[in-house]
């Protein structure tokens, strides 16, 4: 399914972002989006009842479209869980409030015209401290071994709507749920993807995923891996990973 003309009253984009007490980064992460001076975006705001001024500085970009909702969640992908029931756009792309667009992001929105097939860039990693190089970057297509070992960077992928009729953030995985969509979506024979060497975002790798662990996803990935990629994928997985264990990696 192709679709090359969107007329300028359709939304290409809808960009979800998950907030709660953002006042430190969100303009920054507004400010990004305004600079891509892309008229088809709508940007979803979904807030857990902040007690800051995140609400408040929401309301100082009347140059976007904006919608805004706060009420108390269940954590980042039950409010990304609500974007997603509410998102027009033929795309859906989800940004923290403390990331930043890069102009890559315009690259990739301005050759979006399958939408069956997922986008998706490189991101550039920022450690917001003193003791880690500033930036680090997280480029290449994804196979599906790739995707097996690794995760990729979420804020670099144009997911079509399509994908989220069929998938949802499974919020029993409290930093993955975005890993486990794409283990899914990878193997799915339905989605095409489509990698582009453009950087689509500073992803800040000082915030919530760096900071917690995820059990649960942990424990389940390897059963992921062979569900969605298949036994061959699993296998190499299994073995790459006895090989890290053998050698103290």
């Amino acid at each position: 399914m192709t679709d090359s003309s969107i007329s300028t009253s359709e939304k290409l984009i809808s960009i979800i972002i998950a907030t709660y007490n953002a006042e430190k980064h969100l303009a920054s992460c507004l400010r990004s989006i305004s600079e891509m001076r892309l008229p088809q975006l709508e940007i979803l705001i979904i807030d857990g009842n902040s007690t800051d001024q995140t609400i408040a500085i929401a309301h100082t970009f009347p140059q976007l479209d904006i919608q805004l909702i706060s009420e108390k969640d269940e954590g980042i992908y039950d409010a990304l869980n609500k974007g997603v029931r509410i998102a027009k756009g033929k795309w859906l792309h989800f940004l923290g409030s403390d990331d930043e667009l890069l102009p890559g992001f315009r690259d990739i929105a301005l050759q979006l015209k399958d939408t069956d097939t997922v986008y998706y860039g490189n991101s550039e990693e920022l450690y917001r401290d003193d003791f880690r190089p500033p930036y680090i970057l997280l480029k290449g297509p994804y196979s599906k071994y790739r995707l097996a070992k690794f995760p990729m960077n979420h804020q670099s992928v144009f997911y079509p709507a399509a994908v989220f009729k069929k998938y949802q953030y499974d919020q029993r995985y409290r930093v993955f749920a975005d890993y486990a969509l794409n283990l899914q979506v990878w193997g799915d024979s339905a989605f095409r993807r489509k990698h582009l060497p453009v950087s689509v975002t500073l992803y800040n790798m000082s915030g919530f995923s760096a900071m917690h662990e995820d059990k649960i996803f942990k424990q389940e990935k390897p059963r992921l891996i062979k569900q969605h990629l298949g036994r061959y994928i699993y296998w190499r997985y299994l073995l790459k990973r006895l090989k890290n264990k053998q050698s103290g990696i």
